[in-house]
């Protein structure tokens, strides 16, 4: 897992680009929430994009060990399959979620 900052990011030259995840298949959908979702784990990679507000995203390791990982606008968070978390939004927040068809 890893929390991508985009702020953090600088190419060498214009377009340079940051491969996050490549899809054979893929769902697009942005999300409007003011709830935390549930514990869950994908069956296949996810990239979660923070468009609007705020959230902790709640991780799990290996080890059951939970990590909160504060996202602020502009925030990418990369899951890959089998990594455990819960995104909880403070206030209203609106995502953009691109992950395989039929994942949780």
């Amino acid at each position: 897992m890893r929390l991508i900052k985009p702020e953090s990011y600088t190419g060498e030259r214009a377009w340079d680009a940051l491969d996050i995840e490549r899809f054979d298949a893929a769902t697009v959908r942005m999300h409007w929430t003011d709830q935390p979702y549930k514990w869950h784990v994908n069956d296949g990679p996810e990239v979660f994009v923070l468009l609007k507000g705020k959230l902790d995203m709640h991780v799990k390791d290996a080890a059951g060990e939970v990590s909160i990982l504060p996202m602020e606008e502009g925030d990418v968070f990369h899951a890959q399959s089998g990594d455990a978390h819960v995104a909880h939004p403070q206030g209203a927040a609106r995502v953009l979620v691109i992950e395989t068809p039929g994942s949780v």
